[in-house]
């Protein structure tokens, strides 16, 4: 507890108001955040809608191109591997979101070959292709969303820390101060009415 002085008093004072302050911007950025990461839901529920139609067509797609080449399993072995996945970040609050991106490649680039391939085969290439856009979209989301809901949840135990213990506590101590000020004030008045009143006896 602070020393009961009138420089303790308004130190005190201006760490409440620091710390309401400080509470108050915690709230709004924990807000800010949460909005924000329910909107992130909301389209990762959509995507993963997609998704799943998105595969289940592919392999449809891939169904009929098997029935219609036959040797589907070979020419697969043709595609390469595809590691154009790249990753930068945008910040909300201070929270690092990461941002990836995929090559597309032109539509032309998606043939292997017309002499070994046709349609349903093609179709098949592209049904994966849109599917695996939509699986990088997906883990972005799902990704900033892990990170969102960390950082809500350091910034909730921060505004409760100043809520529940710092706020109170300068609260007990400025009462604490006003009211020994308050009683030496009356201590002295006391006193300064008894030596007036010696004086005057005299």
């Amino acid at each position: 507890m602070a020393v009961p002085t009138k420089g303790n008093l308004m130190a005190v004072k201006k760490s409440l108001a620091l710390a309401k302050v400080g509470y108050e911007l915690l709230d709004k950025k924990r807000n800010i955040l949460i909005r924000e990461m329910m909107a992130l839901i909301d389209r990762a529920s959509e995507i993963q809608g997609t998704i799943d139609k998105a595969f289940s067509d592919a392999y449809i797609a891939l169904q009929k191109a098997n029935i219609t080449l036959g040797f589907c399993d070979e020419l697969s072995k043709t595609v390469p591997i595809d590691d154009s996945v790249t990753m930068d970040s945008r910040s909300i609050m201070g929270v690092e979101i990461p941002i990836l991106s995929i090559d597309k490649p032109d539509e032309h680039e998606l043939h292997c070959g017309l002499s070994h391939t046709n349609a349903r085969f093609d179709e098949a290439v592209a049904l994966f292709m849109h599917a695996k856009y939509l699986t990088v979209e997906l883990a972005e989301i799902e990704n900033s969303v892990y990170r969102l809901a960390v950082a809500i949840k350091q910034t909730q135990k921060r505004a409760n820390a100043l809520k529940n213990i710092m706020i109170p506590k300068f609260e007990a101590d400025v009462k604490f101060i006003t009211d020994a000020l308050d009683e030496k004030d009356r201590e002295e008045f006391s006193r300064l009415k008894v030596i007036k009143k010696q004086k005057n006896s005299k």
